[in-house]
């Protein structure tokens, strides 16, 4: 390209002493490409939120360093969940079997007890029954007697009846007061905010003491070994955008260097307020060192041709005409183009001489 340039410039120095640029098409290499701007991004990149509100109560890393998933970051304070995980502690201490044990004792002392008294009225009813049979004492007697076994055998039924009940109400209780203690426990790890991923901490947003809500972004943590090309392409060329196209990119961070990279996805909904599509890409050989939100320049390669016949771009009217150096007017078909040279498909060949319009 450089054997390119200096042709039309010695060319163009000639052609002003004479008031007039002629050009001549030449044979060379063109490359067509997509132009798009954009900016780093580590590979799952992500800002960490809380899922409670609170006040940041300690950071367990500082920005830059490595995290693997679930470290710790960062832990939020909050008084009401304090009070939360102790009344759940008590009320599991309070409700568990064993603190309740007394009780099923009672209970169980009770079935004892009626359990005698069952026993002592069946023997009063057989002793009473045997004289009876010996017509001492009277029907009233026995029927006293029948109706005390009666009674003290509902009684025993309804002590056992208790007991069980008893027991299940303290069992369940202390299930129920265990499982509150759980979720208790399995909130309080929602305080702690730790790692998705393996990578490092890029931005810590907040201070210590610092209120948060749900909707704060409280740090920026990625992969630190693999970064993704995030660039934004016109509707107007996306339609030539496909995966596995070469991308040529330049960054200011690393001036006069170009590196190649290659599409990886190409976003399917179009962002209706910029009129562009997302298109991420991949580094076939990345720079040493890179970090989140680097700008860039890329050119999408979309085809290269060799031993094209090429004229500068600025030489063509109504981007199909091309004027003789004779004025003539010549209607031309085009081929690929870049940003300073369109190739020729037909209409004029290396011997015409071209001069720029008038415009």
């Amino acid at each position: 390209m450089n054997k390119l340039f200096n042709f039309f410039l010695i060319l163009f120095i000639f052609s002003c002493k004479n008031k007039t640029v002629k050009v001549k098409p030449i044979i060379s290499t063109i490359t067509e490409s997509v132009y798009a701007s954009g900016s780093l991004k580590s590979n799952q990149q992500y800002q960490a939120f809380a899922t409670v509100n609170g006040i940041i109560q300690t950071f367990y890393v500082k920005e830059g360093d490595s995290v693997k998933i679930g470290t710790p970051i960062l832990s939020i304070a909050s008084d009401l969940q304090k009070l939360n995980s102790e009344n759940a502690a008590l009320a599991s201490n309070y409700n568990n079997v064993s603190g309740n044990q007394d009780k099923l004792n009672d209970a169980q002392q009770a079935i004892y007890l009626q359990k005698n008294k069952m026993d002592n009225d069946a023997l009063l009813l057989a002793r009473q029954k045997n004289l009876w049979a010996d017509t001492i004492g009277t029907k009233v007697d026995l029927e006293q007697k029948e109706l005390a076994v009666e009674n003290s055998k509902t009684l025993y039924q309804s002590a056992l009846i208790k007991y069980n009940d008893l027991k299940k109400q303290i069992n369940f209780i202390a299930s129920q007061s265990n499982k509150n203690l759980q979720i208790t426990q399995s909130q309080s790890s929602d305080f702690i905010i730790k790692s998705q991923v393996n990578g490092m901490v890029y931005k810590l947003y907040k201070d210590k003491g610092e209120a948060i809500t749900i909707q704060t972004p409280l740090a920026l943590i990625g992969n630190k070994n693999d970064f993704i090309l995030e660039m934004q392409v016109d509707e107007f060329d996306i339609i030539k955008i496909t995966k596995g196209l070469t991308i040529l990119v330049t960054m200011d961070s690393y001036k006069g260097q170009v590196f190649k990279a290659r599409v990886s996805n190409i976003s399917p909904m179009m962002n209706e307020r910029s009129k562009t599509f997302l298109v991420e890409a991949t580094f076939i050989d990345p720079p040493k060192t890179l970090y989140p939100f680097i700008s860039f320049e890329a050119n999408i390669v979309i085809q290269t041709k060799q031993k094209a016949l090429l004229i500068p771009r600025n030489l063509l009217l109504n981007d199909s005409t091309v004027i003789k150096a004779n004025g003539d007017k010549v209607i031309i078909k085009t081929g690929l183009k870049d940003y300073q040279m369109v190739e020729v498909l037909s209409g004029i060949n290396t011997n015409d001489e071209l001069i720029s319009p008038i415009k």
